[in-house]
């Protein structure tokens, strides 16, 4: 029921005085001899009257007060667990007659006033009657469709939840912790007896390694009813057997370790498989198997150390680097340690080219294999002969030197350096530079420049080039062990020296990117239930980025069927979704035709196959009856379906009634405006009409 009231903010009595204002308006304007009829008279003094008073009302701020009522029908939901481990470990002709009941119980409360809803795990899954739900998904996340129910029904009258469910839950956490505000009727399907079954309940495993090194695999065994037995663990590479184990499963260890030590033969996304045999009256089959998806990756980044002479940046620059286990370091020292001849992925030449003889031989090397190279000048530097190699920046100086402190390049983006960068490089100790003019080189960026006290100069302190397919840098100062021994002693860890280390070997080590498609998938690793999506960047002959580009993408599963998708990049358009995937090992290859040339990318993902719900084949009806306790309702049954319709029904849920208020201004209605308006309107034209004004 709805309700209209006229509030004021000042007294009432003044109304009185608004009609009399009328009354005296109409009266002084019509008591006077006119050229019409009476009737008409009185009609044009009553108009007058009615929107002078009305204006007069106005001005004493009336206010319109309108209450309206809803009534709102108690919603009894029906959240169905449509999981895979329902169907497996559930009776079907007892599963069949319970969506039924379930069905017929649904339909009963809707005749007795009640609204109601079918909820499941998925989103996308939404049927229209509970004896058309499948059970197809592969996770149990009970805590999560609660919660959700929780949330989407806060304004609505909720009466209670009838929860269709084993009790099985492997995502999430469990709904047994958080507090309901409604009632849950768990009703319990599933079976609570243990099964004669044997679960390869994981696989341990790094999930990239080095190619040429043997890497453990280790697979945990769970059985139930098959202590004493022997079975045979196979482990596959895709789909071909490469080793096979034998063991005997304990009497009284549920839980068994198989280990495997496999070799990493070639790069790329490698497919392994582990298969526990079945065995005669195991219950199932389908959880003996597991997939591991490993990335097999060049070996450790060799990086070259070379110095004119012993000094402690040595030392600070191999902490640094060997922070990050992918990088292995070679010291050459001339007169202390020789030269290795190998592949080096970076160098980092301490003061070399120096003043003394000794450093040619790893000077040659540089040059010999284009090896990308940081520069460090220092007081052993040869300026000169540094300046022959034209690394980006080139120094005049008097053979001077200045200590100066660091101070980040806001504009240099091509690494992130640490978040706490900023604090931390003010708090380190000045370092010495050359003492002269620089020159940058334009295909030269500035990451640091030198400060004096308080004031930064455009002199830098750290530079990267980008030269053709390569990369060099130069640290413009000696002496920043310091610098880690500093930011160490005042913040523990000194992360921000050694990310920028790290960051500048990462830098210079990677090719040069030249693509001008370059398409991706958002995440490295997926699983069977996660929906994968592409993003792509495309760009012209100068290597800028340019948008519209119409991309046909093909992606390849492990037998060879393709699937094929079309989508244009934009500036701010995430790309495509191409859905679900089920497990396996894909490459994908896209054209796009960029300013007439066809230009390609290909790469692979890995989709894990997600085998939750056969992990556990027994029904967990304990946490169901505390769910049902928890909210002062019963844990029922496929056969005890009746009695929760009785429940429901005797509950006797009323409706409740949902008031809003609205209070506003009676001069802000606007159809008032126009009221008055005619009124004002028809008065002028009926008094001109008839001769008047």
């Amino acid at each position: 029921m709805n309700s209209f009231r006229l509030i004021t903010t000042y007294s009432p009595w003044l109304i009185l005085a608004c009609l009399a204002a009328g009354a005296l308006y109409a009266w002084l304007l019509y008591s006077k001899r006119s050229p019409w009829s009476k009737s008409i008279n009185y009609s044009l003094a009553a108009l007058r009257f009615v929107v002078v008073s009305f204006l007069c009302f106005l001005l004493l701020g009336p206010m319109v007060r309108y209450i309206a009522n809803e009534t709102i029908k108690p919603t009894i939901v029906f959240a169905m667990d449509n999981s895979q481990s329902v169907k497996l470990f559930s009776d079907s002709v007892q599963l069949n007659q319970a969506q039924q009941r379930l069905q017929a119980i649904l339909t009963k409360l809707q005749d007795a006033g009640y609204e109601t809803e079918i909820r499941t795990l998925s989103d996308t899954t939404k049927p229209e009657t509970l004896e058309q739900l499948q059970f197809g998904v592969p996770a149990t996340n009970l805590s999560q469709l609660l919660q959700n129910i929780r949330n989407d029904f806060t304004t609505q009258n909720l009466a209670g939840v009838v929860l269709l469910s084993d009790g099985i839950v492997n995502q999430g956490i469990s709904p047994t912790y958080a507090n309901y505000n409604y009632s849950i009727y768990p009703v319990a399907v599933g079976d609570t007896v243990p099964k004669k079954d044997i679960v390869l309940a994981s696989l341990r495993y790094n999930k990239v390694t080095y190619s040429g090194n043997r890497f453990p695999l280790e697979a945990e065994l769970e059985q139930q009813g098959f202590g004493g037995k022997t079975v045979a663990v196979t482990l596959k590479e895709n789909g071909k057997a490469i080793d096979r184990k034998t063991i005997t499963l304990k009497q009284r260890q549920a839980v068994q370790q198989v280990p495997f030590q496999v070799m990493a033969g070639g790069l790329g996304k490698r497919h392994y498989e582990v298969e526990v045999v079945p065995q005669q009256g195991e219950f199932t089959g389908i959880n003996n198997t597991k997939h591991a998806y490993i990335d097999v990756v060049k070996g450790k980044i060799k990086i070259l150390i070379a110095a004119a002479a012993p000094h402690p940046d040595i030392n600070a620059l191999r902490s640094a680097i060997e922070t990050n286990e992918n990088y292995e370091t070679e010291l050459f020292i001339p007169g202390l340690t020789s030269l290795k001849q190998q592949d080096y992925d970076v160098a980092i030449l301490h003061q070399l080219p120096g003043r003394t003889a000794g450093g040619d031989a790893a000077l040659n090397l540089v040059r010999q294999k284009s090896i990308p190279s940081l520069f460090i000048l220092g007081p052993q530097s040869d300026i000169q002969d540094f300046n022959r190699l034209n690394a980006g920046v080139r120094v005049n100086t008097t053979g001077q030197a200045d200590e100066v402190t660091t101070s980040i390049n806001p504009n240099f983006s091509t690494f992130k350096v640490a978040d706490e960068a900023a604090d931390r490089l003010q708090q380190y100790p000045p370092a010495s530079v050359p003492f002269g003019e620089y020159q940058v080189a334009p295909n030269t960026e500035t990451v640091l420049y030198q400060q004096v006290g308080r004031v930064r100069t455009n002199k830098p302190l750290l530079t990267v080039q980008t030269a053709g397919n390569t990369r060099n840098a130069t640290l413009l100062a000696s002496g920043t062990w310091q610098w880690r021994i500093s930011e160490a002693a005042n913040n523990q860890n000194p992360v921000v020296y050694d990310k920028l280390i790290t960051n500048l070997v990462q830098l210079l080590s990677a090719p040069r990117n030249k693509k001008r498609l370059n398409v991706y998938p958002a995440q490295n690793d997926y699983t069977s239930n996660d929906e994968i999506s592409f993003e792509a960047e495309a760009y012209n002959e100068a290597l800028e980025p340019v948008y519209g580009q119409n991309i046909t993408l093909k992606v390849t599963d492990e037998p060879g069927q393709t699937k094929s998708f079309t989508f244009a990049n934009g500036e701010n358009q995430a790309g495509v979704n191409i859905g679900s995937l089920p497990g396996g090992r894909y490459t994908y290859t896209a054209t796009a035709r960029i300013n007439g040339s066809l230009q390609q990318d290909k790469g692979e993902f890995i989709v894990e196959e997600l085998q939750l719900e056969a992990l556990h084949a027994v029904a967990d009806h304990n946490l169901l009856y505390q769910l049902a306790s928890n909210t002062t309702s019963k844990l029922y049954f496929p056969n005890t379906l009746t009695q929760l319709e009785q429940d429901i029904l005797k509950a006797n849920h009323k409706p409740v009634i949902d008031s809003t208020e609205d209070v506003r201004d009676l001069v802000d209605l606007k159809w008032l405006f126009f009221v008055l308006l005619a009124l004002i309107t028809a008065e002028w034209f009926v008094r001109k009409y008839i001769g008047s004004y």
